[in-house]
């Protein structure tokens, strides 16, 4: 059994990941740190954990694990591991965005891997920290690697819509149920965060440093899940664009190409991508969903937990979408 311990269980990626590894046939938890929920109950903050586990929150820290998951603030995870001494042995999955970048995946002797399966697979099984990729940036990087791949990008137009929960679990003026509901806005306009990361992998594939993203997220009326569009040219037929798409995605795990149009609740509760490709003229559309929580955040980081052990890919991962 892999010994899991977890920084910060208490926010909405926590919770994810502990409902992922209590029923994870090759896990043990053995402890859930949490400094403002120390000495309560898991299922008094996850409620729907009632009757799951008797696990409780704790400030406890122990080397005497196998791997660590850090799901705690951007910036917080790396002034954790400056602040405690964790045993080189143990394995560290981090969810924040502290890692993801190649200037920052180091700090003292840990090097982190960008942890994006379907680019870093092999890379990934050899190593020994993980730079969980941000939610928005998997919808989008999914949708445009099998084009990197081929060498065929140029500028890349984006748009992509996420739930209420990619804002995180504190209330904010942009996630509370009076501002949400029947509502919709932009936010972060060809500058949000995940950009650099996406850059990073594009030309990883496809060596061109003059590839630009061009992202407008936006906030939907919806609790949970990403839809992304990404408008690229390109000259190839409809065809040789699919099976490009599907030549590169035939042995992923969770990534699956469509050949009729996708929709979020397809997804929604899995760690699967769906994808499909439209053209008009020399223009294809690419439409990429995932939800944000599992493949966007604690789903990828269990898959990710799984190739650093040797497990199968889908183990624990094997979900049901809530399709109706």
């Amino acid at each position: 059994m892999i010994k899991v311990g977890i920084i910060g269980g208490a926010g909405y990626t926590g919770g994810e990941l502990i409902r992922l590894l209590i029923n994870h046939p090759q896990v043990t938890i053995a402890f859930i740190n949490s400094t403002s929920n120390a000495g309560n109950d898991i299922s008094k903050v996850h409620t729907d954990l009632l009757g799951e586990t008797e696990l409780k929150f704790t400030t406890e820290l122990s080397n005497d694990i196998d791997v660590l998951f850090l799901c705690v603030g951007h910036g917080e995870a790396r002034k954790f591991l400056e602040a405690n001494a964790i045993d080189e042995k143990i394995k560290i999955i981090d969810l924040s965005q502290d890692f993801r970048l190649h200037h920052t995946s180091n700090i003292g002797y840990r090097t982190f891997i960008y942890g994006l399966p379907e680019l870093n697979k092999t890379k990934i099984q050899s190593a020994n920290n993980i730079a969980n990729p941000g939610c928005f940036a998997t919808a989008i990087q999914l949708g445009l690697l099998p084009l990197a791949n081929a060498g065929i990008l140029g500028d890349i137009y984006t748009t992509g819509i996420t739930g209420s929960t990619g804002a995180g679990q504190s209330l904010n003026n942009t996630s509370h149920y009076s501002w949400r509901a029947n509502n919709i806005s932009a936010y972060k306009t060809l500058q949000h965060q995940h950009i650099k990361e996406i850059h990073e992998s594009l030309i990883q594939l496809q060596d061109n440093d003059g590839l630009h993203v061009h992202f407008v997220p936006w906030r939907g009326n919806f609790t949970r899940g990403i839809y992304v569009t990404s408008i690229v040219d390109t000259s190839l037929p409809l065809e040789e664009v699919i099976q490009i798409f599907k030549e590169y995605y035939k042995y992923a795990a969770f990534t699956h190409v469509s050949d009729t149009m996708i929709d979020l609740k397809q997804v929604v509760n899995t760690n699967k991508c769906f994808i499909h490709i439209e053209k008009q003229g020399n223009k294809i559309a690419i439409h990429s969903a995932i939800d944000n929580l599992l493949k966007g955040a604690s789903g990828q980081a269990v898959q990710n937990m799984n190739l650093l052990f040797g497990l199968e890919e889908t183990t624990g991962l094997q979900l049901k979408a809530s399709g109706f």
